[in-house]
């Protein structure tokens, strides 16, 4: 016997209902991202000026990064929408699923420019700088990490040392993966209150780090006299562990949401990509914050 429009219709939307829509979801027209790419665009236009002592710059930076904020608000919101309105399936879980592991590979290319320009200035530029043929241009010039340049063309800096704020540092994060692990357990287990108050416990880490990593520039600069300029030593050191702060900054903001999230109740034991990705992410983050701990502190 042949199942009627009308049963056949209720099916499907009970298949919807369960996030197992019959086909490939594509969303319609939109212009979020024209407008991110905008605020970007503004947010790095900023930061160059910012750098360069442009006065317009901080303003025009500030103005990027809550524009930016502002299109990741509204863009996100309308796919957990239609997450929630049953319009994906396991094929759009896939595709989430690639997409976060190429933005995650981009990422990992991206800390591996600047590791390796600090790979290329200790190992590669230092020596050849020094060597005896370059006597003739730079003769008090010496060939040691960190160097503050020939002639002393850079103020005198301490190095920032591995104790004690970056390895407390390092204690918080590799807690705040721990943390984050068991929260995604009791999450596959259905433990939705026991996620929570692991999950803020992650936030409160990340957090913690911020802090502490605010005071340790507070630190080089007015103690230290490590600054941006101060050669390829400060250039380095302030990118690296800039870029990753800001990292684990908008981590922190990704689990603020995916927290929101587990408490309204949007995830369940065995369909929760969105605690995934962002798990993924700070996993990622943590384990960038290894290799500078490494690389920057110590060697």
């Amino acid at each position: 016997m042949s199942s009627s429009p009308t049963n056949a219709s209720a099916a499907v939307s009970d298949k919807m209902q369960m996030g197992d829509a019959p086909y490939y979801f594509v969303p319609g027209p939109s212009f979020w991202p024209v407008l991110g790419g905008t605020a970007m665009l503004a947010t790095m236009i900023g930061a160059a000026g910012w750098v360069n002592g442009q006065p317009w710059a901080p303003y025009l930076n500030l103005f990027g990064i809550v524009c930016m904020l502002a299109v990741l608000y509204r863009w996100f919101g309308d796919a957990i929408g239609e997450s929630e309105g049953g319009k994906y399936n396991k094929r759009i879980d896939g595709s989430f699923r690639w997409s976060m592991s190429w933005f995650i590979f981009s990422e990992v290319m991206f800390f591996g420019a600047f590791f390796g320009a600090l790979f290329f200035a200790r190992v590669m530029a230092l020596p050849e700088l020094s060597a005896l043929d370059a006597r003739v241009l730079w003769p008090d010039f010496a060939g040691h990490w960190p160097n503050i340049g020939p002639a002393g063309t850079i103020d005198s800096f301490t190095p920032m040392g591995p104790w004690p704020i970056p390895t407390i540092n390092t204690a918080l994060l590799l807690t705040s993966g721990v943390t984050l692990t068991i929260a995604h357990h009791a999450l596959r287990h259905g433990e939705r209150t026991k996620t929570a108050i692991w999950l803020f416990l992650t936030i409160l880490l990340g957090a913690t780090f911020l802090g502490f990593q605010i005071f340790e520039y507070g630190h080089a600069y007015s103690e230290l006299n490590l600054k941006l300029t101060s050669g390829i030593y400060g250039s380095t050191f302030f990118m690296l562990t800039g870029f990753h702060g800001f990292h684990v900054t908008m981590g922190a903001l990704m689990l603020s949401v995916v927290l929101f999230r587990v408490i309204r109740g949007d995830f369940k034991p065995d369909s929760h990509f969105g605690f995934e990705g962002a798990a993924w992410y700070w996993h990622f983050v943590d384990v960038v914050w290894l290799g500078l701990y490494v690389v920057v502190y110590w060697l």
